[in-house]
């Protein structure tokens, strides 16, 4: 195979793998949404799919909807969906069964019941799509590359020692990363980060500063066995033309346990998000609030925002 036509596949299965995240996506948030509809309201529910209301039909409505709502979860929080995926497809499964069961029964409403079935049809055909997208994504995982590193900078009209000490006092970073819900010390140089995840739960893990030069670089890791793997590390340099503080970022992440799982939770690409925390850092820093996006200030590429360095893939 030519390096022209190499790289032609791996432009097509990376379009193909993000189509599929995205659709992903929408798949836990659309399971959690229509589990939360069949536990909440099971009788508007049985109308809507035109079966009778009884207190049988509502009482299957709503373990069905804590199966979907427990689908829906697993596909939003955990690093490799095509498991919860697969049971989404499963349980489609189960769900057009009973609503083709349903069409014999009296009382139903077959035109309410056929409308279902072709719905519950597509959405089955979307589970499968990516569930396979997915799998056979993890299955080509040994030849992909191991780790991704991403880099932003961003120039702050702050001087270096006061750029630094706030950030090195972890606990403020809640303060510009919207996602962060707290930072805590524990001691031996370990923090316990807690980040809210989706339908308003948490997700936990721990990391520990690896370096810590006065004024120039933080550097930290997550602990081993922890959920995100991954590194970082923030430099601050003195800006051309003493215009402030040069602010750079690099997080390493590992691909194959924590990539997919950050991502669904930062619901940004991971560039993006450390592009827009910088952002917030440095509206923080010289405003005192995080107010609105550098781009409505500045329109365009400025001084303060430089053209961020690109994502590496190692």
């Amino acid at each position: 195979m030519t390096m022209r036509n190499v790289q032609s596949y791996s432009g097509r299965a990376a379009g193909d793998s993000s189509t599929a995240r995205r659709l992903t996506t929408g798949l836990g948030l659309f399971s959690i949404g229509l589990g939360l509809a069949e536990v909440i309201a099971p009788e508007a529910m049985a109308q809507l799919s035109g079966v009778r209301n009884r207190p049988k039909n509502r009482t299957l409505l709503r373990l069905y909807g804590l199966r979907e709502f427990a689908a829906g979860v697993g596909i939003l929080t955990q690093a490799r969906p095509a498991a919860w995926l697969w049971t989404r497809v499963a349980g489609d499964a189960v769900d057009l069964s009973s609503l083709l069961s349903a069409l014999g029964g009296r009382g139903n409403d077959r035109r309410k019941l056929a409308v279902s079935i072709a719905s519950v049809a597509g959405v089955t055909a979307a589970d499968i799509y990516c569930a396979q997208r997915l799998t056979a994504g993890r299955q080509r995982a040994p030849f992909a590359s191991p780790s991704t590193r991403v880099v932003r900078t961003i120039i702050v009209d702050r001087p270096i020692e006061q750029a630094y000490e706030f950030w090195h006092d972890f606990e403020n970073l809640p303060r510009f990363m919207e996602y962060l819900q707290s930072v805590h010390y524990t001691g031996n140089r370990r923090m316990h980060w807690i980040a809210k995840g989706p339908a308003g739960s948490q997700v936990e893990w721990d990391a520990e500063i690896v370096s810590d030069e006065p004024n120039r670089r933080i550097s930290w890791r997550s602990v081993e066995g922890s959920r995100f793997e991954h590194s970082g590390s923030v430099q601050f340099e003195r800006a051309p033309g003493n215009r402030g503080t040069l602010v750079r970022v690099e997080i390493d992440f590992s691909r194959s346990r924590g990539a997919a799982a950050l991502g669904k939770l930062l619901r940004m690409d991971l560039g993006r998000r450390v592009m827009h925390d910088l952002r917030n850092f440095k509206q923080v820093l010289e405003v005192g609030e995080v107010t609105q996006s550098a781009a409505s200030v500045h329109p365009g590429m400025h001084a303060a925002q430089p053209e961020p360095e690109a994502v590496y893939q190692h």
